[in-house]
């Protein structure tokens, strides 16, 4: 699995997702933060995102849902970088998001070497997206 030392908020209402993704993450290098719902990932982004690094984002959790949640992220940070999370295939809500600047979809279940490639698929896009922006070649 693909190593990392960024910071991680994973948000999803099943806790044994939670449980198992944080300490695998962590063992991979990765520092956490972890939310149940989308009103407490809010929180916690707001508090820490200057910490934060990236958002795994379940779809489907009661009360406020993924796609709320995405775009109250957003609205903090239009750059926050999210990977969306669901049982649920990619078409229909997730691909609207997606649309909206979410960086990628997971689909559920999820083996956390999957998650792991996704994690640093992304970041290293990213970080390679800035050095272009500041004129450095990889």
């Amino acid at each position: 699995m693909k190593q990392g030392n960024e910071t991680v908020l994973l948000v999803d209402d099943d806790q044994a997702i939670l449980c198992v993704g944080v300490e695998i993450l962590e063992r991979l290098g990765y520092r956490m933060f972890s939310a149940s719902e989308g009103s407490e990932a809010i929180e916690v982004y707001r508090a820490n995102r200057d910490l934060i690094d990236i958002i795994i984002l379940d779809m489907v959790m009661p009360g406020m849902d993924g796609e709320e949640t995405f775009r109250a992220l957003k609205s903090i940070n239009p750059n926050v970088a999210v990977v969306l999370s669901s049982g649920y295939s990619i078409h229909g809500k997730a691909m609207e998001i997606m649309k909206e600047g979410a960086d990628d979809f997971i689909q559920k279940p999820f083996n956390m070497r999957q998650l792991s490639d996704k994690i640093r698929d992304i970041m290293d896009s990213r970080e390679m997206e800035g050095k272009k922006d500041k004129g450095i070649r990889g």
